[in-house]
Parts: C-alpha cells; structure tokens; sequence
C-alpha cells in the first residue's frame, strides 16, 4: 500500500515537471500588451453591505445589471483613501496602509497553458502587526466562468467576501471566504491561485462552499521577485483542469479579479481590485493573445 502511493506520488510529480518543462512563457514580455488596473484597500465593504442598498447607492444599480465598475471606474483609488483612513468601512485602521496600489498586468497564451504577468512598485510598509509572519506578500487572482457566482459578473472576485469571513468584525476565525450556493458540481466557484513570497511557490486552490488552497491541477508554476521597489509575479496554468478548474478556451471570457496583501498582513486586510473581464484570443479589459 505505501508503495502504491508512493508511486502515485512520484508519478504527480513527475507530470507536473513534465508541464513546466513543456509550458514556456514569453520569451519577451516586452512585446505583450499591459493593461494598468488599480487594486485598492477595502476594510469590511463584504458582499452584504454592498447588495443591502441601505449604505451603497449602487445596489440598484447592481438589480439592473450595471457593474462596480460601471460606477466606480475613475475613483478606485478615492475608494481607498476614503477606507484605509477609517472615515468608513474600516473600525481597526491599519497606520499607513496605502490606500491603492497600481498593477501592470500582461496575459499570454501558447495554446495549452495561459501565462499572467504582474508588476507593482512595493508601497510604503505600514509596520502594524505582522498577521503572516512567513510571507510579506501575497498575490492572487480568481476566475469565474459561468456567471453564477453572486457578483463575479459585477464585481470580480468580490463573491467570495462575506460578512462573516475571518477578519471581518465579530466573526469567527476558521470562517473562510465562500460563495452563495457554492458548489463544484454545479459550477457554483472561483478557481483560486496564490502566489506566497516567503516560500516563493503558489497554489491551487478554488471557492465555493469554503475555501481551499490546494487540489488544483491547472496550475503548473508560480514564482516571483523584488528588483528594487519593483515586484513581479508571474504564473503559468494549463488551459485545462479538473475539479475546481476553470477550463478555459479560445473565443471566451472569464470574470477575474486580484488581490495583494503587503507587510505580512491577511484576511480581509489586502488590496483588491473590481471586476475585470479575462478574454483568450478575444476583446476583454485584459486578453490573453497566442505567442
């Protein structure tokens, strides 16, 4: 019996050298379009308050079909402002937190694996506590594919943050993010990756009825580094995937969105972005082009 899974383990390995070896980024990053989005501070702004319409004037709009967005394109980063300075939406202001971060993405493609790129400058260290001693920084991105997420359309990544997540005042600690009526079977989740700077390795993980950060088989390679002020991360994935894997093809769009944590922090604590459309080899804010 230890034998057989040894053998299996050995064998997932080598599978997954095998499809980094294959997989082979650009080999000049120069030459694909990037696209600047801005990720800002969100304190508590979960799900609830912003579909409840009793604070946020824009759940009407959310009824309608408009997206965050739509609303709030030119003022993500006097969102930020607003909230890390503890006017609103933040009772445990975090001294100086930035209110925005600006990040370059770039999305390649090469057939059988899809390549992300992002590069920020590293925001002025805020120096509170350090709630993830291991890793300094954290960059992640979720897709979506089916639009059954409660606000992937809308809003990104913003489905899998609730009021009662951890973090979150008053909540409890092993409450992971989730999704309304998550579920894998019926299609009910993000596809989740994580890239961590301290042990400079990503994961591959997904949401839906709870979070989980491993089981994944699309991603092949995650790794990223400091040159100055200047942070890159790149992830390599297969278009293909399993359970919690979001398949993806040319032709098609994606809702996606990112999210940072600097200067050790977690939870709810990170900088993320609205929604944003992934396109491969077809108009989106961001497309994904064959190289």
């Amino acid at each position: 019996m230890r034998m057989t899974i040894l053998s299996a383990t050995m064998s997932a390995a080598l599978a997954l050298a095998a499809a980094a070896a294959q997989a082979a980024p650009p080999a000049d990053w120069s030459a694909v379009q990037a696209t600047e989005i801005t990720l800002f501070y969100p304190g508590t702004a979960a799900v609830e308050w912003i579909t409840k319409g009793t604070e946020h004037g824009g759940a009407r709009a959310l009824k309608k079909g408009e997206t965050c967005m739509d609303c709030h394109s030119e003022e993500i980063a006097n969102m930020g402002q607003l909230i890390a300075s503890g006017k609103k939406l933040e009772p445990n202001p975090r001294p100086g937190v930035a209110p925005a971060i600006k990040v370059s993405m770039q999305a390649a493609h090469d057939g059988d694996s899809l390549y992300l790129r992002f590069s920020w400058k590293h925001p002025a260290e805020a120096g509170g506590e350090k709630m993830d001693p291991k890793n300094p920084v954290k960059l992640a991105y979720m897709l979506e594919a089916t639009d059954q997420v409660e606000l992937a359309q809308a809003g990104g990544c913003w489905g899998a943050c609730h009021a009662d997540a951890r973090t979150m005042p008053g909540a409890a600690d092993d409450k992971t993010k989730y999704v309304k009526a998550g579920s894998l079977a019926d299609g009910v989740f993000y596809d989740l990756n994580q890239w961590r700077s301290g042990e400079n390795k990503g994961y591959d993980g997904h949401v839906a009825d709870k979070r989980v950060m491993e089981g994944g088989q699309a991603l092949v390679a995650a790794q990223g580094q400091r040159e100055g002020d200047t942070w890159t991360v790149q992830f390599t994935r297969k278009m293909a995937g399993e359970a919690g894997d979001v398949r993806l093809e040319p032709g098609k769009t994606y809702n996606f969105g990112v999210a940072i944590h600097t200067d050790h922090t977690a939870g709810r604590y990170h900088h993320v972005s609205l929604g944003y459309r992934l396109g491969i080899d077809t108009a989106a804010d961001i497309t994904a082009t064959r190289h």
